[in-house]
This record gives structure tokens, C-alpha cells and sequence, in this order.
């Protein structure tokens, strides 16, 4: 993929991302289940993986940024936060533990991808 191709994946898994973050932080008074969290970004990114494949890594990584972004914002401005303990610390293992569910529902999409392509062919 090109530089120009790669744009539109990435756009797409930060629009993504930001619509999870918004589901986090706005829907029933701020405060969704982690299971919900989870379940969204595992769907969003195994989507992408089974659209375009390996090379759109860099989309996966956009889907899951800016949830925990959002809180490192928050606690940065001292708001409010449904994160407890809000600390930096507790922000940094959400993003590793969203970089995670994020990989492995891009990997799911990109091998279900490569399985239904050596099915058919």
C-alpha cells in the first residue's frame, strides 16, 4: 500500500477509534463496561485486518490510541475520570492492554481474510 493508500485505513481506524472513545465516555453518564470497551475495539479491528490485510497494521494501531488518549487528556486538565486509580500509570496499562486487544483482533481479521482468499481459490 502507499503512502496515499495507507491514508484511508488509518482515517478510517481513527474515526473508529474516536466513536469507541466516545461510546466510553459519553454513553450511560461516562461510565460503560471494560466488556463493551473490549468487545468494540476487538470488532473494529479484526474489520479492518479482514478488509486490507497485513499492511494496514498502522489502522489498528489508530483504532486503539485514542481510547486511553482520552483519558491521559482528562487527567492531564484534572476532570473528572470514571478510571480508577486515575494515574498515569493506570492510563499506560490501558494503552498497553488496548494495543493488545487491538493486535489480536487485527490478526483474527487478517488471518480469517487469508483463510476465506485460500478457500476460494
Amino acid at each position: 500500500m502507499t503512502g496515499a493508500g495507507r491514508a484511508v485505513p488509518i482515517a478510517i481506524g481513527g474515526g473508529l477509534g474516536l466513536a469507541i472513545s466516545a461510546v466510553d465516555n459519553l454513553a450511560a453518564g461516562g461510565h460503560v463496561s471494560p466488556v463493551v470497551i473490549v468487545a468494540l475495539l476487538l470488532a473494529a479491528t479484526a474489520a479492518i485486518g479482514g478488509w486490507a490485510g497485513w499492511t494496514a497494521w498502522p489502522a489498528a494501531l489508530a483504532v486503539c490510541l485514542p481510547v486511553p488518549g482520552v483519558h491521559l487528556v482528562k487527567h492531564a486538565l484534572g476532570l473528572p475520570d470514571t478510571i480508577q486509580p486515575n494515574t498515569y500509570d493506570s492510563i499506560a496499562m490501558m494503552a498497553l492492554f488496548s494495543a493488545a486487544v487491538a493486535g489480536a483482533g487485527f490478526v483474527a481479521g487478517v488471518l480469517l481474510r487469508q483463510a476465506l482468499s485460500d478457500s476460494t481459490s
